[in-house]
């Protein structure tokens, strides 16, 4: 394990405030991962999993898998599970964990380590994140058609589609609400109407969405950089597109503070503490 702190300073400018911020950085795995794509923390069990899409995203060459890391950032097994094409973003239904793989969807049994049903999803192209809502529905962004799907009951339709999901990428909920991540706008959406209204607009391209507190967020885009957001406020906590770093679907362990980013091509998972 490598450990190491890194001091952000920023200058606040224009109508939309950044601030000076401190983005500690508490561990970081070495880089073995392969094409670390989401992480999933996983608090009923106190571990972390992270898809590796190993090879192209969209190529479906059986190379990806699931690796399962301690909550100190140790690897636990690389390999834990494995026979995925791409896999990406991730949710934990009671002992299941949910994962995406272009155009199919795993359901995995958490505690047998093993793919226990595979969806197949009919016309998609770049099935995404994925997130969950209190009755147990899984909601999936499927961003090349700019629509979310939804599994309910084990049959999946889709739930929204239009132009206002160009680019849907990000999933979370909060306060009983379904938040977007698209190509420049966080949605609020109500998942009994579908009724949306823009929460935060001139994002950027928002690929990992955490809820951090209230109405705060903490969202990446894919080339490195990671903003704190919430209505008329956004903070830029680190960027690391000059360094060809990326940022993609992050996790988060809320007792922590803990931001979890993999970094995609250069192959880590690094966890930094929230300021």
């Amino acid at each position: 394990m490598k450990t190491a702190s890194t001091f952000l300073f920023l200058f606040i400018f224009s109508s939309t405030s950044i601030f000076a911020q401190v983005f500690d950085m508490v561990w970081q795995t070495d880089k073995v991962l392969k094409t670390p794509e989401s992480v999933c923390y996983d608090e009923v069990r106190d571990q972390i999993y992270v898809s590796n899409i190993n090879g192209k995203p969209l190529d479906k060459d059986g190379n990806g898998f699931i690796a399962l890391l301690a909550r100190d950032g140790s690897i636990t097994k690389m390999k834990w599970v494995t026979g995925i094409n791409a896999p990406k973003g991730m949710v934990i239904l009671d002992s299941l964990l949910y994962v995406t793989d272009i155009d199919r969807i795993h359901r995995i049994d958490i505690a047998r380590a093993e793919i226990v049903k595979t969806f197949n999803v009919e016309g998609a192209k770049f099935l995404n994140d994925m997130t969950v809502d209190a009755q147990g529905m899984i909601y999936i962004s499927d961003m090349t058609n700019s629509q979310i799907l939804r599994i309910k009951n084990d049959t999946i339709n889709i739930f929204m589609k239009g132009e206002e999901l160009t680019g849907v990428n990000g999933l979370t909920f909060n306060n009983n609400k379904l938040m977007v991540g698209t190509k420049n706008q966080l949605l609020k959406v109500d998942p009994a109407t579908k009724s949306f209204k823009v929460h935060v607009d001139e994002t950027g391209p928002i690929d990992g969405l955490v809820a951090v507190h209230g109405n705060k967020y903490v969202i990446s885009d894919w080339s490195g950089r990671i903003q704190m957001i919430s209505p008329g406020e956004k903070v830029i906590l680190g960027n690391s597109t000059d360094d060809n770093i990326q940022a993609a679907d992050l996790g988060y362990i809320p007792e922590d503070k803990l931001i979890l980013i993999p970094t995609f091509f250069d192959n880590r998972v690094v966890a930094r503490k929230l300021p």
